[in-house]
């Protein structure tokens, strides 16, 4: 059974119109770091500065959920997915590269979680392709560059272009020999035997070309991608699947599968983040029993979506996007991993983007929107303009060529680097007021002393006649109306006072430094 679909919802509705209403039919079936220098009480460390040809000095980690630097502050990273589906599966090629790099960082995001296509990685069976590899690390030096990190995603809908989708090359998919024949995304995942045939036989780990099981092969290409990135400050991590779907396999089979890639991963890159997902319906607010996976530098990079129509049923959609989050916050709780929302959005619809962003702040949790343009999405909107920021992400984030109210909703300021915890964040997107609170303590539980440094991002596109700013606790440092703005924090009083509170709202007759150009010498 599938929902029926209007030209309205199409409008608003992931997946050629249909992730929403198709969804829920599958679960039936299924049932810039910051751009100053600060020191810790145990330690002092440079945090990556935003401004162009700059180079982090570590690798990001992570304390519990939230993504830490080498000094314990906490970082907090926005941006967009960018992954080209079509052939030759490279961004550079959908015209991705330096000018949206800067058009990024100068509204201030931070991160783009990147497509690698495991098709292109091994076109067949245990040849891998340096020339595509050389074009995804040569947009994640460009994205470097402006000071934005890089989620490498091995990104899959619905498999294989066999079946109407992108992401594992035709040789590696196992059908049991039955039809494999092309669906509109995501129908092909309840409506497919060959696929769901497929997936069982990946879970499985079914020997395949060569006698080499299909499991294998997936962990050596990412092994290949590990050692060409393991050294890039500029990567965040590895995100080892999207949207896994799970056909009859358990948490169990896919945890043990997520295992043996980060083994291989592991034997390569010791430093880098590994993400692993949850199967897809978690998208949908249902929870998880993946067990804990064995490694000290894991995140869960998960996704938000209404499983329902959003512009028709907002109160009961507000609903449905909390779980994903709650459920996100549970995991972490029990494994002590990491947290990114890899993926919401893909709508044109504002109080959907309001209200996901919204429940990611007030937790800490870093997110990336859906996405940085439609680029003729296969597996995406119709039209694949709605999904997008910009339309040619060649060209600059400005004039017709950027949804400028996406960009208003999207583009809020955001506490880059806390030398300390998060305790609250709220924007109102009407005053244009950002109120935070940290804690000083961070969240391995030392504290953070006099003259710790936290930097907030402060776009332009909010605050385009500079802004005021009110803070306890600590001083600014930066100059006014800086892109980024710089705090250092006082001493504790008396009465053991350890949170730091600070409030920006819009100023007139000034001028907001983009963070690409935000001096950082505030904070040495």
């Amino acid at each position: 059974m599938t929902a029926a679909v209007t030209p309205a919802d199409r409008s608003r509705r992931r997946a050629s119109g249909l992730r929403q209403s198709a969804l829920v039919t599958i679960v039936g079936t299924a049932v810039v770091l910051a751009a100053c220098s600060s020191s810790a009480q145990t330690a002092t460390h440079r945090s990556p500065p935003t401004t162009s040809g700059s180079a982090p000095d570590i690798v990001i980690g992570h304390s519990g959920r939230f993504l830490t630097d080498a000094a314990g502050q906490v970082i907090v990273l926005h941006g967009f997915n960018m992954v080209s589906k079509v052939p030759p599966y490279e961004p550079a090629a959908a015209g991705f590269g330096g000018v949206a790099a800067q058009a990024l960082a100068g509204d201030g995001f931070d991160v783009v979680r990147l497509g690698v296509i495991y098709s292109a990685v091994e076109p067949a069976p245990g040849v891998f392709s340096a020339a595509y590899l050389d074009s995804i690390a040569n947009t994640v030096a460009q994205l470097g560059r402006a000071g934005v990190y890089s989620l490498l995603d091995f990104h899959q809908d619905q498999m294989s272009v066999g079946f109407g989708g992108e992401g594992w090359p035709a040789w590696s998919v196992e059908t049991d020999g039955l039809a494999v024949r092309r669906f509109v995304f995501p129908l092909g995942y309840t409506a497919s035997p060959a696929l769901n045939a497929a997936f069982d036989n990946f879970w499985a780990d079914r020997p395949g070309p060569g006698g080499v099981g299909l499991q294998a092969r997936y962990a050596a290409a990412w092994r290949y991608v590990a050692a060409r990135f393991s050294s890039d400050p500029w990567v965040l991590g590895y995100d080892l699947m999207n949207e896994p779907w799970p056909a009859k396999a358990t948490d169990a089979q896919l945890g043990a599968f997520y295992k043996r890639v980060i083994a291989a991963i592991r034997s390569v890159d010791r430093q880098h983040l590994i993400f692993y997902e949850p199967n897809v319906l978690f998208d949908l607010g249902a929870p998880t029993t993946l067990p804990a996976l064995g490694d000290d530098a894991l995140g869960m990079s998960f996704h938000d979506y209404c499983p329902t129509d959003a512009a028709s049923h907002p109160a009961e959609c507000a609903r449905d996007e909390a779980r994903p989050i709650d459920n996100a916050l549970t995991h972490a709780a029990a494994t002590g991993d990491a947290l990114v929302l890899s993926e919401f959005g893909a709508t044109d619809d504002l109080a959907v983007l309001r209200r996901v962003t919204e429940l990611a702040d007030a937790s800490g949790v870093s997110w990336i929107e859906w996405a940085y343009c439609g680029c003729d999405d296969p597996t995406g909107t119709i039209p694949s303009s709605v999904e997008g920021l910009v339309v040619n992400p060649g060209l600059p984030a400005a004039g017709s060529n950027v949804d400028a109210s996406k960009l208003a909703v999207l583009s809020e300021p955001s506490a880059r680097l806390t030398s300390g915890t998060p305790v609250s964040y709220a924007f109102d997107e009407a005053t244009r007021t950002l109120r935070y609170t940290y804690s000083v303590i961070a969240p391995d539980g030392h504290r953070f002393g006099a003259g710790s440094c936290t930097a907030i991002v402060v776009p332009p596109a909010q605050y385009p006649g500079g802004y005021d700013v009110a803070v306890a606790g600590a001083r600014v440092t930066s100059p006014r109306n800086a892109g980024v703005l710089t705090l250092e924090q006082l001493g504790t009083d008396s009465s053991g006072l350890s949170d730091v509170t600070v409030e920006i709202r819009p100023a007139s007759g000034g001028h907001t430094t983009p963070p690409l150009e935000a001096s950082i010498a505030a904070c040495v």
